[in-house]
């Protein structure tokens, strides 16, 4: 019997022919419409603006429809739209990887280019563990195939990223017989603010994973500060010290992921910045190209960079997606990265977090576990999600886009939301509260 095909029309489509990330398809109320957009504000098909509160999942953080960056795209695509760098380069790469160096941390001097955060962390993962196999200068790295984690840690959904999230209140413990298994530290408690002596009791139980693990430990993972889908847990830089020192001891890689808090999150243009700490490999993207385009960059410092130097093919590094280094890509992150400086971003950053500040942390409700605030980022933390019910919905009805997942309701804004906006995002999440019997 031959096999035959009905041809849908627009109107037998079946209603989800698009599936939604994060979502039970069957329960899911109608999604919104969006049509456009103009700075902080996302236009709806009914014509309804919302203010969108996260910067669509933290990377728009110039905004919607800003002219330089859409300008920069255009002008590129009459150009070239793409080329693989397999054996090619082209400007628009070799500039951006030129920039990235000089803004990083010094040392991380080298620029591997992917099409998303969490394949950039696995390409930071692979390069630590072909690292490792391939280093002379010690003699007891070569069956360090594990990582090092941290509890609350969120690095993506690809395979080799769930395998590195929390393994317990993460979301992806359907697949725990399907990853590979790695080591986890406990997720650090003493905040941003803590002393040094407050911090000791995280630091005692990183050095007790390493010095159980460490001959199996290729690497340690860490989002810098800022642990973000794992419950925004904000954290002390006298953490990333210890760590940066354990590392050396132990000849362990220490990467920073900071795909989330990269390009200005946590007030300073990268979290390690908070420190005065460099890691070893670094991760970025969300922000890299103001969220216009899919994009990743992994920097690694040169002893890993040399370490693949050799004249076996084998020993190169064995890793190379098609939209790496994407002319398009590349040239709004350069754009993104001009406007960044030049419109002085960090000095908007410090006046956000002066009206978060204001506008929350003295708020209070028996709800309420916690609420922290660093950077442009503001999280309250209730003590059971059952009292965010309904936030999403409130918050629309003032004209908030709002996004709470588990036992949080935060924002991260864009960076030229006004302060008036930013008032009209954090008494949209307080008045939430009152809502509550």
């Amino acid at each position: 019997m031959p096999c035959t095909r009905t041809r849908l029309t627009p109107q037998t489509l079946p209603q989800q022919a698009l599936w939604h990330p994060y979502t039970q398809m069957q329960a899911m109320a109608a999604p919104l419409e969006i049509v456009g957009g103009a700075g902080p504000r996302m236009t709806l098909a009914s014509g309804e603006t919302l203010l969108d509160a996260t910067c669509s999942w933290w990377c728009m953080i110039h905004g919607y429809g800003h002219p330089r960056l859409v300008s920069a795209i255009q002008a590129q695509a009459a150009e070239l739209c793409h080329v693989m760098l397999g054996g090619i380069r082209h400007r628009p790469a070799v500039e951006l990887a030129e920039a990235l160096v000089r803004i990083t941390p010094a040392g991380l001097n080298h620029v591997f280019f992917s099409d998303s955060g969490s394949v950039g962390m696995e390409v930071a993962m692979k390069m630590a563990v072909q690292y490792q196999q391939q280093r002379k200068d010690r003699d007891d790295t070569k069956g360090r195939t594990r990582m090092l984690s941290l509890m609350k840690a969120y690095h993506g959904d690809t395979a080799g990223c769930m395998a590195v999230c929390d393994p317990e209140e993460g979301m992806h413990s359907l697949f725990a017989d399907f990853l590979p298994k790695h080591y986890f530290a406990p997720a650090p408690t003493a905040g941003f603010t803590a002393s040094r002596e407050a911090v000791e009791a995280d630091i005692a139980g990183l050095r007790a994973c390493l010095e159980a693990h460490h001959h199996e430990i290729a690497a340690l993972l860490m989002e810098p500060l800022l642990q973000a889908a794992g419950g925004l847990n904000m954290y002390s830089p006298f953490y990333l010290e210890a760590a940066r020192t354990l590392c050396d001891e132990f000849g362990v890689v220490l990467i920073f992921d900071e795909v989330a808090t990269g390009f200005g999150r946590t007030g300073k243009l990268f979290a390690c910045e908070h420190a005065s700490v460099t890691p070893d490999i670094m991760v970025l993207s969300k922000g890299l190209t103001g969220g216009y385009l899919g994009h990743a960059a992994t920097l690694a410092q040169s002893h890993i960079f040399h370490a693949f130097d050799g004249e076996d093919a084998n020993t190169a590094f064995m890793h190379g997606p098609t939209f790496m280094g994407n002319p398009l890509a590349c040239r709004v992150a350069l754009e993104s990265l001009k406007v960044f400086e030049e419109d002085n971003y960090l000095a908007k950053i410090a006046e956000l977090n002066q009206v978060l500040r204001e506008e929350l942390l003295d708020f209070s409700h028996p709800a309420i576990r916690d609420i922290r605030v660093l950077g442009a980022t503001a999280v309250i933390e209730v003590h059971d999600a059952r009292s965010l019910e309904g936030a999403q919905e409130h918050a629309r009805a003032q004209g908030v886009w709002l996004r709470p997942f588990g036992r949080w309701l935060y924002t991260m804004p864009a960076y030229i939301t006004s302060h008036d906006d930013l008032r009209q995002i954090t008494r949209a999440m307080t008045s939430h509260f009152t809502t509550l019997s």
